[in-house]
């Protein structure tokens, strides 16, 4: 699984003129979910998400986790984090998981993000969305249970 991670300090997802999700202070992962990712996959990431050291402790220093400040994960489908562009000018989308499979590792995180005991908030899966967000710092930070980079 691979993600986008960005400290925010709120954020919304809307399909059309739906609000479906709205956060205040947390990182919001942008998440993608490759063949043959599995249970494990979800559960790293999650574990990874939720104790990442991005937050400022009293001394201005990023010391504190999701889970140290008490903020919320929003987490949102985007399978074009897969998208292979090293060849040509489109994207090759071949490395993504089917949608079913990719849906059930989605719920899969945020049951183990849920069990870990922060609150998590997300959007639709296969929906055309728009995400707003405020970008703390800017913190933004790539992960990938491959370990690819």
């Amino acid at each position: 699984m691979r993600a986008v991670a960005q400290r925010v300090r709120r954020a919304r997802v809307q399909v059309g003129t739906e609000l479906v999700a709205e956060m205040g202070s947390g990182l919001l992962a942008l998440v993608g979910v490759a063949r043959g990712d599995g249970d494990e996959d979800a559960r790293a990431l999650a574990e990874k998400l939720v104790h990442l050291r991005v937050f400022d402790d009293d001394a201005g220093v990023m010391n504190r986790s999701l889970a140290d400040v008490g903020g919320t994960l929003g987490v949102v489908s985007q399978f074009t984090l897969l998208g292979d562009c090293r060849k040509g000018r489109r994207p090759s989308y071949a490395d993504a998981a089917e949608p079913e499979e990719a849906e059930a590792r989605l719920t899969a995180l945020v049951a183990h993000a849920r069990g870990l005991g922060v609150s998590v908030v997300t959007g639709r899966f296969r929906a055309e969305m728009e995400v707003e967000l405020a970008n703390e710092g800017p913190v933004t930070l790539l992960l990938d249970t491959r370990r690819l980079f």
